[in-house]
C-alpha cells in the first residue's frame, strides 16, 4: 500500500463544500467515487489538509489516499484528470511516507481574499470575488490589519461551530494586492479556525467603511467574544491558496 500526496484546485462555485455530505455534491465525494471506479468498486479514503465550504475555492488544497495500485506519480496525475470533473484539477501527485498527513502534518496555509470594488455588478466575478460597492478607507485597513499579526486567541474571530476548543493561532502576514477594481487580501499563518478568514475581512471592511476603528481591533480580540466582530465575509472571494508543510 502506497501513500500519495496530491496538490489539488477546485471551483467552489458548484460544491456543497470539500467535506462529504449526505446527498450532497462535495469535493471529497468526487474524488473518492473517482476512485472507487480506479479501484473496481473498493473504498478508497481522501483525507484533506482541511475543510472548505461552499461556494470557497482553492488554488493549492492537499489531500492523501492510499492505494495498491502500482502507478508511477506522473501517470496519476494523467490518470485522475481524465476522470475528475471540470471543476476539480490534480497539480501534482508525490509518493510520500506512510506516515504523512495532510491534515496534521500541516504547519501553516495561506489564503487569500479577493474583493470586487465597484457600484456596478460583473457577473464574470459573482462567483470569484466578493462585491463591495460603498466607499472603504484602504488606509484604515491597512492600520487595523497590523493588530491581527502576531500569536492571539481569535475567539472572537471563528464561528460558533468551531469543534476546536485551543482558539489561539498566529498570524505571520498580512497584505494587500490591488490590480484594477479587485483587492486581494492574503493572510499567511500556521492555522485559522472555522470562517476566521471570512470573519478577518468582514472586519477589515467593517473598519473601511467607518463601523470601527483601527483601535478596537485589540479591544475586539479581548473580548474573545464573535458577537463584537464584523459579519461574515461572502463565501465566493475565498480561495485556500497554499498549505505548507
Amino acid at each position: 500500500m502506497q501513500r500519495y500526496k496530491c496538490v489539488i484546485s477546485y471551483d467552489g462555485s458548484g460544491f456543497s463544500g470539500y467535506q462529504v455530505q449526505p446527498n450532497k455534491r462535495t469535493v471529497q465525494s468526487e474524488l473518492e467515487a473517482m476512485l472507487a471506479k480506479m479501484h473496481k468498486g473498493a473504498s478508497i479514503k481522501v483525507i484533506g489538509s482541511g475543510r472548505t465550504d461552499a461556494g470557497v475555492h482553492a488554488k493549492g488544497q492537499v489531500i492523501h489516499f492510499d492505494s495498491p495500485l502500482p502507478i508511477p506519480e506522473q501517470k496519476w496525475e494523467v490518470a485522475l484528470n481524465s476522470m475528475l470533473p471540470e471543476d476539480i484539477s490534480v497539480l501534482s501527485v508525490k509518493k510520500v511516507d506512510p506516515s504523512f498527513h495532510a491534515r496534521f502534518d500541516a504547519v501553516g496555509k495561506e489564503y487569500r481574499y479577493v474583493l470586487h470594488l465597484s457600484p456596478i455588478r460583473d457577473p464574470f466575478q459573482r462567483n470569484y470575488a466578493s462585491r463591495y460597492p460603498y466607499p472603504l478607507h484602504l488606509d484604515a485597513i491597512r492600520e487595523a490589519s497590523k493588530f491581527f499579526l502576531g500569536t492571539h486567541d481569535f475567539t472572537s474571530f471563528c464561528s460558533a461551530k468551531t469543534e476546536v476548543e485551543d482558539k489561539i493561532r498566529t498570524i505571520e502576514t498580512i497584505d494587500f494586492i490591488n490590480v484594477g477594481d479587485l483587492l486581494t487580501i492574503r493572510f499567511v499563518g500556521n492555522g485559522f479556525l472555522y470562517n476566521m478568514v471570512r470573519i478577518l475581512v468582514g472586519t477589515l471592511l467593517a473598519v473601511g467603511s467607518g463601523d470601527f476603528s483601527p483601535e478596537d481591533i485589540p479591544v475586539i480580540i479581548e473580548k474573545k467574544d464573535r458577537r463584537f466582530a464584523g459579519k461574515t465575509a461572502p463565501p465566493q472571494g475565498l480561495y485556500l491558496w497554499k498549505v505548507f508543510y
